[in-house]
This record gives structure tokens, sequence and C-alpha cells, in this order.
């Protein structure tokens, strides 16, 4: 696990002040193009914890990096290259706190919706299935277990809310939003991407069970944006010692949150040692059964 000095917590670039700085990451204006930086922060249910994640922000780099280069073929997308520390320098006189930790994408107009995609019953859709035998309007056959492979990929999106928390809402809703024709190729680019990842995974031996995605607009084109099937915006699986599956992703602090006396409002409590050295370590595992160790990336 990573010394507590390499945490990153907040980045800093003197004389540049972010023009957002959302739950994990701050983007920085370059002109041409934009600085996405993201840090070691966590967040679950909407809400950061006051307690980093020591190499978290390097995870989420190297993965979103090697899925915009694995998954290019199926669309376009904001990442533009990884800065290296010479790069680095033109803009900060401290470049190695950003090394591994930042990308540069293209402006885009982000989506105010996000666009989630489900192949197993897990966590909310669980949840869900069992009160009322359906995940939002898709209804599915009884008995189903958790863990339960879905017997097709459900696009499930939800609101992007700029405050509190994000909500589910229908494929109607979405059309609403942003339109017939942009949730249409929203909903096919989500599948096919969902797919494409969850084939590759399971040669590894690892459930794609549900993720996250995020697009905007470059111009007229809608691209692919933020970051890409991380243990932040996705669930992987993997079989543990008596065969159950093994949450390698944020759920193991989900968990934890949720045995808590606490209301998943402001303020988060802090996370235990234990905890945050778990969820380090689950993280960096997880990166490194699915990176090509000979693709150049390190976390």
């Amino acid at each position: 696990m990573s010394s507590a000095a390499s945490l990153l917590v907040r980045s800093q670039i003197p004389g540049r002040e972010p023009v957002h700085s959302g739950k994990v990451r701050e983007m920085y204006d370059l002109g041409d193009e934009m600085l996405m930086v993201t840090s070691d922060r966590i967040s679950a249910f909407d809400v950061v914890f006051p307690t980093p994640i020591p190499g978290k922000g390097r995870v989420l780099t190297a993965l979103s990096v090697h899925w915009f280069e694995t998954l290019g073929h199926l669309g376009a997308h904001h990442f533009l290259g990884a800065p290296n520390e010479e790069w680095l320098r033109e803009f900060t006189p401290n470049p190695k706190s950003l090394i591994d930790r930042c990308l540069r994408v293209r402006k885009c107009n982000p989506l105010p919706v996000e666009c989630i995609v489900r192949g197993s019953l897990e966590g909310g859709g669980w949840r869900e299935y069992k009160e009322r035998g359906a995940i939002q309007e898709h209804a599915l056959p009884p008995g189903l277990k958790i863990h339960d492979r879905l017997p097709q990929p459900l696009f499930t999106p939800s609101t992007k809310a700029s405050s509190g928390h994000d909500e589910n809402i229908s494929f109607e809703q979405m059309q609403a939003i942003v339109g017939s024709d942009v949730a249409g190729q929203l909903r096919a680019r989500s599948l096919a991407l969902f797919i494409a990842a969850r084939d590759r995974l399971a040669e590894a031996g690892i459930t794609l069970a549900d993720t996250k995605f995020e697009f905007g607009w470059d111009g007229h084109s809608l691209v692919l944006i933020d970051e890409v099937l991380t243990p932040d915006s996705s669930r992987f699986l993997v079989p543990g010692d008596d065969g159950s599956p093994v949450a390698m992703d944020k759920q193991f602090v989900r968990d934890w949150a949720l045995s808590l006396d606490w209301n998943r409002e402001p303020p988060a409590p802090v996370i235990p040692d234990e905890i945050v050295a778990q969820t380090s370590a689950r993280y960096r595992e997880i990166a490194e059964r699915i990176l090509d160790r000979d693709s150049g990336h390190e976390v």
C-alpha cells in the first residue's frame, strides 16, 4: 500500500484554480483542453468521507486510461493523453504530486444524466427486486438471488445532481431530459461498452456486475467522459476462498458505512484504519488483475 506521504487529498496548481471540484476530481482549464486530476478522496451515497484511501487516485487513473484505449473502437471519448513529468512541469513546480493521477481531456459539456448498466443483482438493484420483482421499469423473472446474472444487461439511468443525491429515472424520463434521439444513442453506447468490458473481464475470472458511464458533448458529437470502469464507478466481483463472490470495489466501504448509525448525509464518519487498508488493497488488487502488466500502466 502506498505511504501516507503519497496521499493526494486535494490537488493544487499554483496560479490556477480548478474550474470544477467534484467529490473525487478537480478540473483545470488549460485553454484548448482540460486537466482532470483524480485525488484519493472517496465518497459513498454521494457524500465525501474525511478519510482518503492511499493509492486510489492512481488506480482510477490507470484503469481509465486502460479502458479508454481498449474500448476506443466503440465510440469517441475525451481522453487525449496521460501527462508525464516534463509536460506537467510547464504548469506546476511540483509535478510529482500529479504524476499518474491526471489525464489530459477534451473540453466537453457534460450531460445531466448518468448511464448505469446492470448485469447482475447487486446493491440497490437487489433491494428493489426483492421489494417488487423489478428494477426501475424492468420486470424480472421470479426466484432470482443476489449475485445472479440478469437475463440481459439492463440500462437504468439516473440524474446527475449538482448537490444532494442522484435519483433513478426511467428511460422515458431520460428522453424528456436529453431528447429521444440522444437517449437512444446513450443507451446503445452504454450497453455496447458494458458487454465488451464484461466479456473481456470474464476471461480473467472477474464479474462486472454493474457500472456507470458519463457522456458529454464535444461540439456535435457525444463522447464518453469522466472515469471508465473503475472500482469507484463499477462493481467487480471475484471468487473468494469458499467460492462466494467478493466485492473488489467501493462496496466494501458502503457495507461498512451501512453498519453504522449514520443517515447518509454530511458529515460522513471517519473511516477506521483497518477499513482504509483493506479498501486500498482491494483497489490495487483489482487494478492489477485487470491491467495487462505489459501495457506500461502502473498502480
